[in-house]
């Protein structure tokens, strides 16, 4: 049940899969290879449609060494993070800058791999100029994940239930390098939010939970719809916060008086609409507004 003994046995595992990968021939055994790569749980870095890392050659350019990571074993190194250093860990405040799509339970091993993709040259989805930048933070991190490796393996067979200074300090210090290798190289690939598009998406939050509060007062919902996850609030939600930001809280996140690059992505696409619901929304008088809310609550 020790996380130690859990991790040594996954790590020999890795190693043994590794030692059988070095040992075989792929042109005269391919279909073998490919269930021994396929235990080591490497993947395309990302889901998207594009080029593929070549993983023979990616290997053989890492020497064989045995960093590609297999998932169950990253997941051990996650909990024995969390029992031996919880107050130590590097901030993930980063993640919200994210896009919601990256953020999946496997985005650890997409990270290691593209470390081990950059050192090894293989093609990436990376700029050249931001490939020779993250190239030294690659190397640091699959250094110090060989360090982890050894010092945990050593531990395990020393004193399993126990975690001396010494491994602590190199927990921290591969929980820090993995942090921000996993912010450089998710910065160069893709778009991360901006602090004020991140403020923007907060401003949409306490519009919808101000809208709620509003629907529930009006009677247009009620709390067990709310607590029995009714479908239908999936769209009365939504329809409810527009007029609520046009009209209830015009200074809100939909304000049109901002620019559409000053509004959160969510709705600056639809300013010029927006602008005419909200001409139409004016005219209403106060019982022509309850029903059309009324109306927008309706499954129709």
């Amino acid at each position: 049940p020790r996380l130690l003994s859990q991790f040594f046995f996954a790590d020999e595992r890795v190693m043994q899969v590794v030692a059988e990968i070095n040992g075989l021939n792929a042109e005269l055994d391919p279909q073998q290879y490919l269930v021994l790569l396929n235990q080591l749980h490497l993947s395309q870095v990302w889901d998207n449609p594009g080029p593929r890392c070549d993983l023979q050659s990616l290997y053989v350019a890492a020497g064989g060494i045995p960093a590609l990571f297999q998932a169950h074993l990253l997941a051990i190194l996650e909990r024995i993070m969390e029992e031996c250093i919880p107050t130590q860990r590097h901030s993930r405040d980063y993640l919200v800058k994210f896009p919601e799509e990256l953020l999946v339970d496997n985005l650890g091993n997409h990270m290691l791999f593209a470390a081990e993709c950059l050192l090894a040259g293989t093609f990436l989805e990376v700029e050249e100029a931001d490939r020779a930048q993250l190239r030294p933070q690659a190397r640091n991190l699959l250094c110090s994940l060989e360090l982890v490796r050894t010092v945990l393996r050593e531990q395990s067979l020393s004193q399993p239930g126990s975690y001396p200074e010494s491994v602590r300090a190199v927990l921290i210090q591969f929980d820090r390098l993995f942090a921000e290798f996993e912010l450089s190289y998710v910065s160069s690939l893709v778009a991360v939010k901006s602090p004020e598009e991140i403020y923007r998406q907060q401003e949409i939050i306490v519009l919808f939970c101000e809208t709620v509060e509003r629907a529930l007062r009006l009677g247009y919902l009620t709390q067990e719809m709310i607590d029995g996850y009714e479908p239908l609030l999936m769209f009365t939600i939504p329809r409810l916060a527009i007029i609520s930001g046009l009209l209830i809280y015009p200074e809100g996140p939909l304000s049109l008086e901002r620019s559409p690059e000053q509004m959160s992505r969510v709705f600056s696409p639809f300013y010029n609409l927006l602008k005419k619901i909200r001409d139409l929304l004016w005219v209403l008088s106060a019982e022509e507004l309850c029903l059309l809310e009324r109306s927008l609550c309706a499954a129709e």
